[in-house]
């Protein structure tokens, strides 16, 4: 298969370096300096040489701020048959856009960013297929997938959002509001170090992405219950009820078996 992938960043080249041994793959970026250590696949510059290479599979991998605008660039140079592919962790605005057009498309979240996750090793690690893409793309993508050992599971775009909203945004609003109260530690502790390890992670994602997944419009509920949680902890610690703390966290360690 003729495979276009749109971006060079670290998801554009792991899908390059996936794919490029067993298909056709070209990698379409803007900027050349990003295309520099790309191997085994064609590098694009230009959109007249996407117009010659006629893909049958676009795979937008350019960061979630970009993702429309990409795809928007690179529709007049692709056959009407080609099916148009996100991998984006925020879908806002890619159903209206698949709606109109006029492309047979499919929209799956790899729920393993580069920050956090080893690439080699993913058979932890997860994967979500919206359900209303075309059916050949999503066969392709379970494959893929299926390859890498992922768990994978198939929501629509609506279930996405709100499984997004409580995955990525809790850990993404308590991380922030740990890294909000932070100052130097002379002698770290474990626990700490490993949370401090998070945040810093969390803190050299793309702004633009953090703010998106915040914005997600099921978060404010998410916090809601974060804010619930904190309220009954400080009330548990400053009345020093032993009684009441065995019983939050045995309450706490349920959630968590």
């Amino acid at each position: 298969m003729k495979i276009l992938i749109l971006g060079a960043g670290k998801m554009g080249s792991f899908f390059c370096d996936l794919l490029s041994f067993d298909h056709e793959v070209a990698v379409y970026d803007p900027d050349p300096q990003r295309l520099r250590y790309t191997f085994n696949a064609l590098r694009f510059k230009g959109l007249e040489e996407i117009d010659a290479f006629e893909p049958q599979l676009v795979i937008n991998a350019s960061t979630v701020k970009y993702t429309l605008d990409a795809f928007n660039t690179v529709l007049p140079h692709i056959p009407q048959s080609c099916i148009i592919s996100d991998i984006a962790s925020v879908k806002t605005g890619l159903p209206e856009f698949y709606a109109n057009c006029g492309h047979p498309f499919v929209s799956t979240h790899p729920m393993f960013g580069p920050t956090f996750a080893s690439l080699s090793n993913l058979s932890n690690e997860n994967a979500i297929i919206i359900s209303e893409g075309d059916h050949l793309g999503k066969v392709f993508f379970r494959d893929l997938y299926s390859r890498l050992h992922l768990n994978i599971v198939e929501y629509t775009f609506e279930q996405h959002d709100e499984t997004i909203a409580y995955s990525l945004s809790i850990p993404f609003a308590a991380t922030l509001a740990f890294a909000g109260v932070m100052r130097h530690q002379e002698a770290p502790g474990t626990t700490f170090k490993r949370h401090m390890q998070i945040a810093r992670g969390l803190m050299s994602e793309d702004d633009y992405l953090v703010s998106e997944i915040l914005f997600n419009p099921n978060t404010p509920e998410q916090l809601e219950n974060i804010q619930k949680q904190m309220a009954e902890l400080l009330d548990i610690i400053r009345r020093h009820d032993s009684d009441a703390m065995t019983a939050y966290l045995a309450r706490v360690r349920e959630h968590i078996k």
